[in-house]
């Protein structure tokens, strides 16, 4: 990573995995597998605002945690690259566990649950699907008939026009750092400051599995091994 931290895929920590190497890798990963509009490519990251954009909008009351999980929705792609979802299916459960580790390492680093409430599940994939439905119709190529097939019949939330943007990577990867940095100072705002290095690593339980790592946390510190420290 360009931060300096080597995450290891296949074993995923949260202590390796830093806002700055996200908006990074997700501004230069191009979605449709580059086949879209414009002059630059259209990013994870920008498809990752338009999420977090429609997911307020079908939710507009939702807290900053649940916006942030929204935002976030693709994160292993920083490192794993985007992949389309036949290619997904064919290679199989390998992938899905691949992904599902580094989502849970990226949920436990930035203080979120690893499951994600039913319903917040839900809406982030509405969000998601109506997203993919706006960038095929507009930069992809796609009539609406045709992404009606592949994608299913979408309304744009509560009748706003949504605009699917093309912008340079490093100006989508500047908003992407905003927004996450907005939403995890909402997230700190009422915890006491000595708490929100625990918080944002731990925001369920004392303990939690990811790969062969156990991360437990006292009221002295914190570390991978399940030992505290002074």
């Amino acid at each position: 990573m360009l931060s300096g931290r080597r995450l290891d895929l296949l074993d995923p920590s949260p202590f390796d995995i830093e806002i700055e190497d996200i908006a990074h890798g997700l501004a230069f990963v191009a979605r449709w597998n580059g086949q879209t509009k414009g002059d630059y490519p259209y990013s994870v990251a920008e498809h990752s605002l338009l999420v977090e954009e429609i997911f307020v909008q079908n939710r507009p009351n939702s807290t900053a945690n649940w916006r942030l999980a929204a935002l976030l929705h693709d994160a292993p792609e920083f490192v794993i690259g985007d992949m389309i979802s036949p290619v997904k299916g064919a290679i199989g459960t390998g992938y899905e566990s691949l992904e599902r580790r580094l989502t849970e390492a990226v949920r436990l680093r930035f203080g979120l649950p690893t499951e994600l409430p039913r319903a917040i599940e839900k809406s982030i994939k509405k969000a998601d699907k109506l997203s993919a439905w706006l960038e095929a119709t507009q930069i992809a190529g796609f009539s609406h008939a045709d992404a009606n097939k592949h994608i299913g019949y979408q309304r744009t939330a509560k009748g706003k026009e949504l605009k699917v943007l093309i912008r340079p990577p490093a100006a989508v990867r500047s908003e992407f750092k905003t927004k996450m940095a907005e939403l995890l100072n909402i997230m700190d705002s009422g915890i006491p400051a000595n708490q929100r290095k625990l918080r944002r690593i731990f925001p369920v339980s004392p303990t939690s599995d990811i790969g062969s790592r156990r991360l437990t946390y006292s009221a002295s510190g914190i570390d991978k091994t399940g030992s505290s420290q002074g």
